[in-house]
């Protein structure tokens, strides 16, 4: 699946395809001892990204996502120039500011202040011009009086807050963004998501990397899944994180769970309602919702015991009840379809993506039959907080 392109192309990425070489023989001892044999024998060739092919136009916001070891990285490295493809071409245009590894363009033996007239310099920047935007970059790096101590006394999130800074003050047309943020704090990593959300409003391209499905759902407007240097998915970014809940549980994408066949009573449906019984994919935080679960029962049951929970994109369990919590007890079932209803007064969950899963069992937990993933549901955007609760805040 591509994603319909409407803008000029400023990244196209023709059937790349990058080998790394591997060595078995990492210590000096084993070195010396295959010495004089064939060297092949103890090299491997590892393939981190095989034949892909993308374009991205100008003004879009893609995120990279996948497992580690899927490629992600590398391919952004490709596309900054940072590496070069074994085979295939990448073909860019407009000035690039890349953030890819901790520290990566900073002398260690030269002060933060150097570094950024250095960095400047290599992404374009007259001394001028850096000089004029010093003063925005060391505001927003946050690091003071540091900025004039060698940089090999940083710490990681010291560097971070550094290159982050020099990057953003650079006017880039394509910002290209690693798993780098991870390690800054959790203010400044809101200080630089709501920069990139100002330069996706100004029309500049980015390409981000991360393992946050969330922090992709909330920046970007596409998802590229890569599963073993392969592209599996390529669209909608609400799509592309249930792509990614696929490759990680080790389905292909878009594949339903395995069946659970055999049991007395399965589930066979679940759905996401409002108070006004309406089937709802977005949902306001707080707001009242209903989990319908549709079951089927292969004869009549004098009792019954269902449960359901809300994971994030992740597998994080945010929320999970069953009629044997909330003591209930549910009338018999008789053979056939049948449907029951939970009902969430207010759904205090951050914005962001769902899922939501249920499972239904008649007397012993060996009959349990569980459906994962069965709804999807996602919580319009609330400024007023961030994570997966929403909470009601005021100024006491």
């Amino acid at each position: 699946m591509q994603a319909t392109m409407h803008g000029p192309v400023v990244v196209r990425v023709e059937d790349v395809t990058k080998h790394f070489t591997v060595r078995k023989d990492n210590s000096l001892k084993e070195r010396i001892v295959h010495a004089g044999r064939r060297g092949r024998a103890h090299r491997q060739q590892y393939t981190a990204v095989d034949r892909v092919s993308l374009e991205i136009e100008a003004g879009t916001t893609v995120g990279l996502l996948g497992p580690n070891g899927s490629g992600k990285s590398t391919l952004l490295k490709l596309i900054g120039g940072i590496v070069s493809p074994t085979s295939g071409e990448v073909l860019t245009r407009g000035r690039m500011a890349a953030l890819l590894e901790l520290g990566a363009g900073f002398h260690p033996d030269l002060s933060g202040r150097e570094n950024v007239y250095l960095n400047a310099s290599i992404m374009g920047l007259s001394r001028a011009e850096t000089d004029a935007r010093f003063d925005e970059i060391l505001e927003f790096s946050g690091i003071g009086d540091f900025i004039d101590t060698q940089v090999k006394f940083y710490s990681s999130g010291m560097f971070v807050r550094l290159a982050f800074a020099v990057a953003v003050h650079t006017d880039p047309d394509v910002l290209l963004v690693d798993e780098v943020l991870a390690v800054g704090d959790e203010a400044f990593q809101r200080k630089c998501m709501d920069r990139i959300a100002r330069f996706r409003s100004e029309g500049r391209t980015i390409v981000l990397v991360s393992h946050s499905a969330s922090q992709v759902q909330e920046l970007c407007d596409r998802g590229v899944v890569l599963r073993d240097g392969e592209v599996v998915f390529d669209g909608d970014v609400n799509d592309a994180v249930s792509a990614l809940r696929d490759v990680l549980e080790g389905r292909r994408v878009g594949e339903a769970p395995p069946p659970d066949a055999g049991k007395p009573i399965e589930i066979t449906g679940i759905e996401v309602l409002d108070s006004e019984g309406r089937q709802r994919k977005t949902t306001p935080v707080g707001s009242q919702m209903k989990v319908r679960i549709h079951v089927r029962a292969q004869h009549a049951m004098p009792t019954w015991n269902m449960g359901f929970s809300i994971d994030t994109p992740t597998g994080q369990m945010v929320l999970a009840s069953n009629t044997e919590r909330l003591d209930v007890a549910l009338p018999p079932i008789p053979a056939g379809d049948s449907s029951m209803e939970f009902e969430i007064a207010s759904a205090n969950f951050g914005p962001g993506q769902y899922f939501v899963n249920a499972n239904v069992w008649p007397v012993l937990p060996e009959d349990t039959h569980i459906m994962w993933q069965g709804a999807r549901f996602t919580m319009e955007n609330d400024d007023r907080s961030i994570g997966t609760v929403a909470a009601t805040i005021s100024i006491a």
